[in-house]
C-alpha cells in the first residue's frame, strides 16, 4: 500500500473506515492496487494516490467536470509525453523499422487489433484500443498459450446491409456489433466505411453503401447509433472523397466544392449530425491539391465550426507519409504541424520520426502550444469517455449466437430478387436433388479483403444453407465441386500470403469445366439448377473491367450450357450474385429465370439465401446503386482513376453532382436495373398521397397508403424524389430526399406512413454563395418504389427563394476544370 502517511483504513467487525485527508468515509470501499498506485472507489467516487501535501491531484477527482480535469493532466505532461500523445503506440505486427508485417512483437492488449493511443501509467491514462471494421470487428482468432478460440461475427458488408433500406434493423446490426467489441475489450471500432460509389471498379465499394448521400448517411446514423449505444466508439470513414483505390495515398481529386457538400460530404453530415460519433477518420487523398488531413477547411471549418462534430480525428495509418505499394515504403514526410494544425489531433498509427517533428516544431514554436493543448484535449476526452478507462472489465465472451442471427436476418433482408420470370421463386418443392453450380456455391464470400475482412468461425456456404433448409443437394456434382474447390482456394491462400497477405488483392477460381453429358444428366435428375458467380476485391486495388465488372468466358459457358440443358427439359435456372460490387448483367440475364442477389452477405450467408429462395423470407432488398447495361455508361468511366493510367496522380470529377441516378434519370440513360430497384414475391399498392400543404415554409409532410395486393406477407420500401425548378441553379431531374420501410405487411393488410421533408432537402448548394438555397418556385414530390418507378405524384411551391444556410468558402480549386450540365 502507497502513501500510507496520508491514507488510512480502519477495519471494524462491522465495517471499513476510509480516512482520506482527514475526511471519513464509512461505506465499503472498493481497493484496488496496480503496479503503480492503489485506486479506492467509495461512495461512487474514485480516488487513487494521493499528492505529496495529502491531497487529490485534480484530475484524479472524478467530482470534478472532465475539462478541467483534462486541463490538469496537461498540465503535468512532459512535451515527450505530449508528442506520443498525439502519436499512436504503433501498429501491432507491423515493424515501424523495417515496414514489413511481422509475427514478433508488440501486439496490443488485443491481439490483431490496429493499434491504439499512447499510455501514461504515471498519470492513469490507459490505452484506447483501436480495431478495424466495417462488416464486424477484426481481431486474432487465436492467441499465444491461449487454447480458446477469440473470433467474431462477419456481418454482412456495407452494401448488402444498406440494400435493407431499413434503419431500425441496421441499428440492431450495430447494436450486436458494439457487443463484441466492448466484451473483446476493444474502445473504438473504425467503421463504418461510408464514402460514395462514384464508379464501379472501386475495389472497397463493398465497405460502402450507396452512390446516393442520403441513404448513406442515414444507415450510417443508424449503425453508429447502435455500436454505440454499448459504451464504445467508432470512427466513421474515410473523410472525404477516398473513392478509389489505386495510389489511394498519391492520387490528389479534382473535386468543385459544390459537388463535394452535396455528393461526397452530404453523408458524412448526416450521420455527424444523428449520431455523433466518436471519432471520424481522414482520408489518404488530396482534395485539390492538399491532403485531407491537412485541409483545416474540410477538419475544422466544415466539420466542427458549421456541422458541429464534437469528436476527435485521426488519421488514416500513415495518412500522409506512407506509399502502399509493395514492398511498403516510406514516401513523403507527413507535414506533422499541417495536420495538427488543421484539426486531425491524431496521428496513427504513430512513427518514431512523426514524434520527433513534432518534438521539433514544438521547439521552435512551429507547433504552437494552443494547437498541441486542443488535440491532447480531444484525445483526452476520448480517453475520458473509453471502456478503457472506466476499467470494465470485459469478458471476452460477446453474444456470438446471438449476433449470428441478426446477421443471418439481416443478410436475408438486404437480399435483392432482380428477376423472377414466371413466379421461379420461392422453390418449395423437395421432389428432387437440387442442380448446384459454380465454384462460390461451395465456398461461399462472406466479405471483401484487407481492413474490412473479419475472423469469423465459420461461414455458411449455399450448399450449406440449402442442406440447412431440408433441401437435398446432388451428390454427384458436389463429389465434383467440392475436392477442386478446396484444393484451388488453399492455392489462392498461398498465392495471397506471398503476395501482400491482409492486402494482396484477390484473384477468382476458375470455374470447374463440367461436360455437356453431365449437365444434360443433371436437367434429367433435378427440377431446377442454381449457379453462384462470385466476386472479391479489396483494400490496396480497383476491380478490373475484363473477367470481374464482365463475366469471364468460363463463367458464360457455364450459365450457356446449363440454361440450354435445363430450358431443353422446361426446367429453371436460378443466377446467385455473392458478389462485392456491380457487374455487367444486361449480357446474360435473359438466358436465366431468376436472379438473387446477396452480395457479401456475411457468415450465415448461406442460410440467409436459402432463407429467401424458399420463401422463408420474401425478398425486400433495394439496389443502393445503379447497374449499368454497360460500363461505358457510368458517369464517370472517362476520368475514372485518372492520370496517367498506371500510378495516377491526378483524377478530375468532371460529372460534378450527377453521380449514378442522378446522371441516368436526368440524362435519358437506360440502366440494366435501377437505383432503388428491387422485386418481391407479392405486390403492393401505393396510394392516397398527401401534403400536409401547398406552400413551403419550414417543413412539410407527404403521407402515404401502402397496401400488400398479394398473398404473401413481405415489406415494402417507401421512396421520396423531389423535382425541384432550377432556373437559377443546374439540377438533377430528381434526388431522394426521404425514404421509410414498411412493417411486414399480411396479405391484404395496409399501413400508412409519413415522410417529412425539411428546408436542407429542397435546397442546393451555390457555390458563388457559398450558401445552401432552395429556389422560389413549384417542386414534384414522387413517391415509388426505385428511382424510376413513381407510384402517385404531388407539388407545392416555394413563395420566394430561402437561403437555408450559410456556409463558409471552402476547398478552393487548384485547377481549371467544369462540372457536367444537364
Amino acid at each position: 500500500m502507497k502513501n500510507v502517511s496520508f491514507l488510512k483504513i480502519a477495519k471494524t467487525s462491522l465495517l471499513t473506515i476510509v480516512i482520506i485527508s482527514g475526511i471519513s468515509w464509512n461505506k465499503k470501499p472498493e481497493i484496488k492496487d496496480t503496479n503503480d498506485k492503489t485506486i479506492i472507489t467509495i461512495n461512487g467516487f474514485t480516488f487513487s494516490d494521493l499528492n505529496q501535501n495529502g491531497k487529490l491531484d485534480k484530475y484524479e477527482d472524478t467530482r470534478l467536470p472532465i475539462k478541467d480535469r483534462i486541463q490538469d493532466l496537461i498540465s503535468k505532461m512532459t512535451d515527450d509525453e505530449k508528442a506520443s500523445m498525439l502519436t499512436g503506440i504503433g501498429m501491432p505486427g507491423f515493424d515501424l523499422t523495417t515496414f514489413k508485417f511481422t509475427t514478433e512483437g508488440f501486439q496490443g492488449k488485443v491481439p490483431g487489433a490496429a493499434g491504439g493511443t499512447f499510455e501514461i501509467k504515471r498519470l492513469g491514462i490507459p490505452t484506447v484500443t483501436v480495431s478495424d471494421g466495417p462488416a464486424g470487428l477484426r481481431i486474432n482468432p487465436k492467441r499465444n498459450n491461449d487454447s480458446n478460440n477469440y473470433y467474431a461475427t462477419a456481418f454482412p458488408v456495407g452494401t448488402a446491409l444498406a440494400s435493407t433500406w431499413n434503419t431500425e434493423l441496421i441499428n440492431n446490426v450495430g447494436q450486436a456489433m458494439g457487443n463484441e467489441v466492448k466484451e473483446y475489450g476493444v474502445d473504438v471500432l473504425l467503421g463504418p466505411g461510408m464514402n460514395i460509389h462514384r464508379n464501379p471498379l472501386c475495389g472497397r465499394n463493398y465497405e460502402y453503401y450507396s452512390e446516393d448521400p442520403l441513404l448513406t448517411g442515414k444507415i450510417s446514423a443508424a449503425i453508429v447509433n447502435g455500436i454505440q449505444s454499448n459504451g464504445v466508439g467508432t470512427s466513421i470513414k474515410h473523410f472525404a472523397a477516398n473513392n478509389q483505390e489505386r495510389n489511394r495515398t498519391g492520387i490528389n481529386a479534382h473535386i468543385s466544392e459544390r459537388a463535394l457538400r452535396e455528393i461526397y460530404l452530404r453523408g458524412f453530415e448526416i450521420t455527424v449530425k444523428e449520431a455523433q460519433p466518436w471519432t471520424i477518420m481522414s482520408s489518404y487523398n488530396s482534395i485539390n491539391g492538399t491532403f485531407t488531413s491537412e485541409r483545416k477547411d474540410l477538419l475544422t471549418t466544415v466539420l466542427r465550426d458549421e456541422w458541429g462534430f464534437k469528436g476527435l480525428i485521426m488519421s488514416d495509418w500513415f495518412g500522409g507519409y506512407i506509399s502502399y505499394a509493395a514492398p511498403f515504403t516510406p514516401n513523403v514526410v507527413s507535414n506533422v504541424t499541417a495536420q495538427l494544425s488543421a484539426g486531425n489531433d491524431l496521428l496513427m498509427p504513430g512513427l518514431p520520426s512523426q514524434k520527433q517533428a513534432i518534438l521539433d516544431n514544438m521547439k521552435s514554436g512551429k507547433l504552437t502550444a494552443s494547437v498541441v493543448n486542443r488535440d491532447l484535449t480531444r484525445i483526452l476526452e476520448l480517453v475520458m469517455r473509453s471502456p478503457a478507462m472506466n476499467n470494465y472489465k470485459y469478458s471476452d465472451k460477446p453474444n456470438l449466437k446471438a449476433n449470428a442471427e441478426v446477421t443471418r436476418q439481416a443478410a436475408a433482408e438486404g437480399t435483392i430478387l432482380l428477376k423472377n420470370d414466371s413466379n421461379t421463386l420461392p422453390f418449395k418443392s423437395k421432389k428432387s436433388p437440387l442442380a448446384i453450380f459454380g465454384v462460390t456455391s461451395y465456398d461461399f464470400i462472406s466479405g471483401g479483403t484487407g481492413s474490412g475482412d473479419v475472423n469469423e468461425a465459420y461461414t455458411i456456404s449455399l450448399i450449406d444453407g440449402l442442406t440447412n433448409n431440408r433441401f437435398a443437394i446432388d451428390s454427384e456434382l458436389e463429389g465434383l465441386y467440392k475436392p477442386y474447390v478446396a484444393d484451388q482456394k488453399a492455392k489462392e491462400m498461398e498465392r495471397r500470403d506471398k503476395n501482400g497477405g491482409l492486402l494482396a488483392t484477390p484473384k477468382r477460381i476458375l470455374e470447374l469445366e463440367l461436360n455437356k453429358a453431365t449437365i444434360e444428366s443433371k436437367a434429367n435428375s433435378s427440377e431446377i439448377a442454381l449457379i453462384t458467380i462470385g466476386r472479391n476485391a479489396g483494400e490496396g486495388a480497383d476491380r478490373n473491367l475484363d473477367e470481374d465488372f464482365i463475366l469471364a468466358v468460363d463463367e458464360v459457358a457455364l450459365i450457356n450450357n446449363v440454361s440450354e440443358a435445363f430450358h431443353a427439359k422446361g426446367k429453371k435456372v436460378v443466377v446467385v450474385l455473392n458478389i462485392g460490387g456491380v457487374i455487367e448483367t444486361a449480357s446474360w440475364r435473359d438466358k436465366v429465370d431468376a436472379i438473387l442477389l446477396p452480395w457479401q452477405p456475411g457468415q450465415e450467408g448461406g442460410n440467409s439465401v436459402a432463407d429467401v429462395f424458399s420463401g422463408k423470407v420474401n425478398p425486400s432488398g433495394k439496389l443502393t446503386m445503379t447497374f449499368p447495361i454497360k460500363y461505358e455508361d457510368t458517369p464517370s468511366a472517362k476520368n475514372w482513376n485518372g492520370t496517367p493510367m498506371e500510378n495516377p496522380t491526378s483524377v478530375t470529377y468532371n460529372e460534378g453532382i450527377y453521380v449514378g441516378y442522378r446522371y441516368y434519370n436526368t440524362f435519358g440513360v437506360k440502366p440494366a436495373y435501377e437505383f432503388g430497384y428491387g422485386l418481391s414475391y407479392t405486390n403492393f399498392d401505393v396510394s392516397n398521397l398527401k401534403l400536409s400543404t401547398k406552400t413551403f415554409t419550414k417543413k412539410m409532410t407527404a403521407t402515404v397508403t401502402i397496401k400488400n395486393t398479394g398473398k404473401t406477407a413481405g415489406k415494402e420500401v417507401i421512396q421520396l424524389y423531389l423535382s425541384a425548378p432550377s432556373k437559377n441553379t443546374d439540377k438533377p431531374s430528381a434526388e431522394l430526399k426521404a425514404f421509410t420501410k414498411t412493417k411486414l405487411l399480411q396479405a391484404g393488410e395496409s399501413q400508412t406512413i409519413i415522410l417529412t421533408l425539411n428546408s436542407k432537402n429542397l435546397a442546393s448548394f451555390v457555390t458563388t454563395k457559398n450558401a445552401w438555397i432552395a429556389e422560389a418556385g413549384a417542386y414534384k414530390i414522387a413517391i415509388g418504389t426505385s428511382s424510376l418507378n413513381s407510384k402517385q405524384t404531388a407539388g407545392f411551391s416555394l413563395s420566394k427563394e430561402l437561403v437555408v444556410e450559410k456556409t463558409n468558402s471552402s476547398f478552393a480549386p487548384d485547377t481549371n476544370f467544369s462540372d457536367l450540365k444537364n
